[in-house]
């Protein structure tokens, strides 16, 4: 069965994909699969960004969210006309001559992927451009995987992918709706800051940044870089931490932060003539 991956450590924010599921879809009658997708309201697939931290320690995060045509789909089960089926492949398509706009899917369906189109008195979502796959031999992926120029977004077969499923999340897991769309590079949340000498005016380079969790005693570890920077990432939601900064026998400790937040911490100092 057919699924979709994206890998955020790579999406560029380009919006390839929403703009060519516009050229693909809008204006155009896809007729069984699909009517026309308004050029305005509707994303079947989109972008959102989301900045976190504080400048001068800020991560920018794009992610890709479309139908995740799921194995357990409510939409499927509370559709009145029987307007709504999964396909052999997995793909979950919505019937638009058997629609009868009732609503109950866009309302029942927990990843908001659902769109209703107030013209055509129908729902709409992403077919995964099935009309390309079941009628012309030269297309294999959807045309928004097509136009990824990173191959942050990728589809196949579940087999194909079973490496990267394996250490893969669901954008919203607790629907469990066992979603096809799998996700690496989800946001965590992260601490930085840049550590310098006052004395000698200079960045401190090659510095151990000990981040301890203070109920778990779970650590991460990361060494200052060039610019005297360090990020330490994939830390858990309103936790609290003790961090420890050390370099050729000289140490500093920040005790009691915590990850209600992204913490850009700024610039911190630490006195290597001590």
């Amino acid at each position: 069965m057919k699924v979709f991956t994206v890998d955020l450590s790579i999406c560029n924010g380009c919006y390839c994909c929403q703009i060519a599921c516009k050229d693909e879809h809008v204006a155009n009658d896809w007729t069984p699969y699909a009517k026309p997708q308004p050029d305005t309201g509707q994303f079947w697939i989109g972008l959102t960004e989301k900045v976190r931290g504080h400048v001068p320690h800020v991560k920018v995060t794009y992610t890709p969210f479309m139908c995740n045509h799921c194995d357990d789909a409510p939409c499927i089960a509370d559709c009145k006309a029987d307007a709504i089926y999964k396909r052999d492949d997995g793909i979950v398509i919505i019937d638009p001559v058997k629609c009868i706009g009732c609503k109950i899917c866009a309302d029942t369906c927990p990843h908001n992927s659902i769109y209703f189109n107030e013209q055509l008195n129908i729902a709409q979502k992403c077919t995964g451009c099935t009309h390309l796959l079941d009628n012309d031999d030269e297309w294999t992926v959807p045309r928004c995987v097509d136009q990824c120029p990173t191959e942050a977004l990728r589809f196949g077969e579940e087999e194909e992918f079973a490496d990267f499923i394996k250490d893969a999340e669901l954008l919203n897991p607790g629907a469990g709706t066992k979603s096809r769309v799998y996700y690496k590079g989800l946001p965590k949340k992260f601490i930085a800051g840049t550590l310098y000498d006052p004395s000698a005016k200079e960045v401190i380079i090659g510095a151990t940044c000990t981040l301890k969790d203070n109920d778990s005693g779970e650590t991460f570890t990361e060494t200052t870089n060039n610019f005297g920077d360090f990020w330490l990432d994939g830390l858990g939601d309103d936790r609290t931490y003790t961090l420890t900064l050390e370099k050729d026998g000289v140490s500093k400790v920040i005790e009691n932060i915590t990850t209600d937040i992204d913490r850009g911490l700024g610039d911190i100092p630490m006195d290597m003539s001590s």
